[in-house]
Parts: C-alpha cells; structure tokens; sequence
C-alpha cells in the first residue's frame, strides 16, 4: 500500500553518507543580470543558508564590502555555512582571500576549454595555462588554504588536457576538490555518454585518476542543471554547489530548493537538512532582491499547492496524498483550495461551508448535490463561459454566493428565474463530520445545532451592515 508519504519507498544513493552541499547564491548569484546585493541581504541569505544547514558557501572578497560581509558572517561562528573564498588564479586574487581572517578555503578558478584558454584569456598554450593555475594553486597551499579547483567550462574541453591537467593539481594538493563546472550546461546525464558532456563519464574517470572530492557546478541553459547535478552525485560526486531559485549568470545554476527537496523527501539519509523556512526565503528574495518567483516555481511557487480543477481538489479534499508530493509544512507553504474555471462542485461545497461557518459562526455540512451548491456551482460557469472572466472566484465572491443562495430564499432557483430575495423561513444544518474538514481546520464543539432562528439572525445582521 503507498497511500501515505512515510510509505514511499527510499532511493538508495550509493555515497549518500558523504555528500554535503555548498553555496554560490552570493557569489555566483549576484552576477545575475540587474541583481544587487547588500551586505544586509547577504548575511540574511546566510542565515536562511545556516537554518537549512548547507554547508559551505563562498563569496567575493574582492572590495570592502564583500570582506565586510564575510567577516560578519564569520563572527556568527556557526559551523555551517563555512564561509570560503573564490579567485581567480593569480597569487594577488589569493592574497584578498588571505585578507579576510576566519577564511580556510578558496576555489580558484581554472579555465579548461580552447574557447576559454586562448580567446578569453589570451594564453598561448594548454602549457600556458597549466603553469599558470598550477602557480596560483601551490601558491594558496603554500599560504596554508585549503583549496577547490573550478574546472570552467569542461563540457566543452580537449580530455587530451584536462585529465593530466588534473592529475598534476592532486599532485600539489592530494585533498582538493575538484570542481565540475558545467558552464554552459552541455553536459548530459546518461552513463552511456563519454567526454566531454557525459557527467556519470566524467565523474568516473576522474575518481580513476586518484581524485578523492568532485564538486558539482551546473549551469541550466538547456534545463538540465537538476538532473546534471544529480547525475553527478549518483556517480560518485560529493559535493553539489547551488544557488537558491537558481539564480545566476543567463539562465542560472541548479536550485538548491530542488536538490534539497529531492534529497530529503525521497532519498535515504538526508535529515541533516531542513526546508520549513525555504518558501519565506523565496519571499524575501522577492520582496528584498527584487526577483520575480514565477507561481509554477517547484518548491516555492505559490501554486505548488494551489488546486482548482475539479478531479485534483476532490482528491486534495479526502487525501492530500494524492496530488502534492509532499506537505506543504515541509517547505513552510500553505494549501490553497481555489475555484475556478476547472473546477468541480466539490470544491464549490467546502468553500460554502467555509463561507458558511464564518457568517454564522458554526460550522456545518452541505452535501455537493445540494441543490444551491449546484446553483451557486451553474453560476460560475457562466462567467467562464461567457469569457469575461480570467482569474479565480475570491472568497469574498464565495461569500455573496453563500449569502444569496443560503441566507436568503431564491425564488425560481431550479428554473433559473428572476431572483427575488427574502429571508427563509426554516433551515436545518448538520453538524459537519471532523472528518470531512479541511486539514488545518481547528476541532469544533460537536454540540451545536443551527436551527431557523439563527438563520434568521444571521440575516438581520447582514441587514445591518448594508445599511
């Protein structure tokens, strides 16, 4: 039986133990297109970073307010998100990160690929560029860092290079972490698929050179970010650097909201983390860094647990199981029951007892086939139908719809007549089953019965305040 989510079978990752995750939202991230981030949002980005306990994270120190930055976050002295330095590989790129005490670790970034090599850079030789990232890289060492090497943009590399390029940097330092940059996202995720796009390939050869650590840097210009960096980790990689909403350079980087739901909901051992304030980072990310999060967003949309159609919010209603992968406390979201062009009576009848229950202050139960569900259930549709409407039915229309259809008497509702209203003359409610309220329902005094009277009543104060 899986009618449950603690019934879900587990996947099991073969080095589950090992992996840890690391963070480029404020270093790779900023360089993201009409971003700008202050020092304020960047420390507020490490402690989001710090409650769902990623590891690592790095940053810029190259002006005084990225190493102010770094040095606030260091005087947390949390031991997660370890701050670390990026550099480029040049002994004076290096001293910056010196600079900055507190700082253990540095990437230093190595471009790999012809393009990157010889037109970006101006070098005039593979032997050019190896002396110059292996200088910088004995340099930090020397200067008592641990170290990353970021292999830029190796999807499009010459493996002719790369791996002895790699073999003599394990040499200078045996414990760095190689990292995979995927720059432009040409990488794929099938194991059949070799140099230089193939990332299970990859990953592989490079464990058979002697490579004790490999990072994953996944750029998502073809979408394939998540399922590259995952390729990646199911392969042998340790580590997977990410940036929160994906944001980056052109089309971004692998989410860390995804890696990180995946990880924790269907695969074995990831506790560690914890994504309960992932949807109020999202918001402050909109409200603060000025991003759009777009409402189909995974993880952190506000539809992801937003239901309208008929068959979805019938189902969500009995079982919730049925259409969310996971509960929205999970991510410190909130379900959301919206009625709409798609949607059935179902969802139309616990809006009116929701309607219902704040009108008169009880809460009751109406059966879908009810006669006025089905009225109030017609109405809608004709506004959609009509095409004049394009956004979702409020619940103060719900309200009105209630009023008019439950508080006062239609005459000619099955014939669809002209609408006279006046107060009914007698109403009976049930008391509404526990078991058929909505899951954040608060529990209800079972002994209260509604009768004519307090209809009666309920319509003398709607009275009132039109007046």
């Amino acid at each position: 039986m899986m009618r449950k989510y603690d019934e879900m079978p587990r996947i099991k990752l073969p080095n589950a133990d090992s992996i840890k995750i690391s963070d480029t939202t404020i270093r790779d991230g900023c360089q993201m297109p009409g971003i700008v981030m202050k020092k304020s949002h960047k420390i507020k980005i490490f402690e989001y970073l710090h409650e769902m306990g990623v590891e690592k994270l790095e940053t810029f120190v190259y002006n005084g307010r990225d190493k102010d930055a770094a040095k606030e976050m260091i005087d947390y002295g949390y031991e997660f998100p370890e701050v670390t330095g990026w550099a480029r590989a040049n002994p004076a790129d290096i001293d910056e990160v010196l600079k900055v005490d507190g700082i253990k670790e540095t990437g230093i970034l190595m471009s790999i690929s012809d393009a990157h090599i010889f037109d970006k850079m101006g070098l005039k030789s593979h032997e050019e560029a190896e002396k110059k990232y292996l200088t910088a890289l004995q340099y930090a060492v020397d200067h008592g860092l641990r170290t990353r090497c970021h292999i830029e943009d190796i999807s499009r590399a010459d493996y002719t290079f790369v791996y002895p390029f790699i073999k003599k940097a394990i040499e200078i330092d045996p414990d760095t972490i190689i990292r995979i940059c995927d720059t432009l996202g040409y990488g794929v995720p099938f194991p059949e698929e070799p140099e230089p796009y193939g990332i299970p390939a990859i990953v592989k050869n490079l464990q058979e050179i002697g490579v004790k650590h490999i990072e994953m840097h996944v750029h998502d210009d073809f979408g394939m970010g998540v399922a590259n960096t995952l390729a990646g980790l199911w392969y042998g990689a340790d580590w997977a650097n990410l940036t929160f909403l994906g944001i980056g350079e052109r089309a971004g980087n692998a989410e860390l909201e995804k890696i990180l739901a995946f990880l924790i909901t269907r695969v074995d051992g990831f506790e560690k983390y914890n994504l309960q304030k992932v949807t109020e980072f999202a918001t402050f990310m909109e409200e603060e860094i000025g991003l759009r999060v777009p409402r189909n967003k995974a993880i952190v949309g506000k539809n992801i647990f937003s239901h309208e159609s008929g068959i979805h919010t019938a189902g969500i209603i009995k079982n919730p199981f049925t259409y969310e992968p996971f509960p929205p406390d999970l991510v410190g979201g909130k379900r959301s029951l919206m009625i709409g062009a798609t949607s059935g009576t179902e969802v139309v009848r616990l809006k009116a007892e929701e309607a219902l229950a704040e009108l008169l202050g009880i809460k009751v139960q109406v059966d879908k086939s009810d006669q006025r569900i089905k009225c109030i259930h017609k109405e809608i549709q004709k506004m959609y139908d009509a095409e004049e409407r394009r956004s979702s039915v409020s619940d103060e229309e719900m309200m009105d719809f209630v009023r008019k259809y439950f508080l006062y008497q239609v005459d000619g509702m099955e014939d669809e007549g002209d609408e006279q209203r006046k107060p009914k003359k007698a109403v009976k409610y049930e008391v509404l089953n526990p078991e058929l309220l909505p899951l954040d329902a608060s529990p209800m005094d079972t002994s209260l019965n509604i009768t004519d009277k307090v209809v009666r009543k309920a319509v003398k104060d709607e009275a009132g305040k039109k007046k």
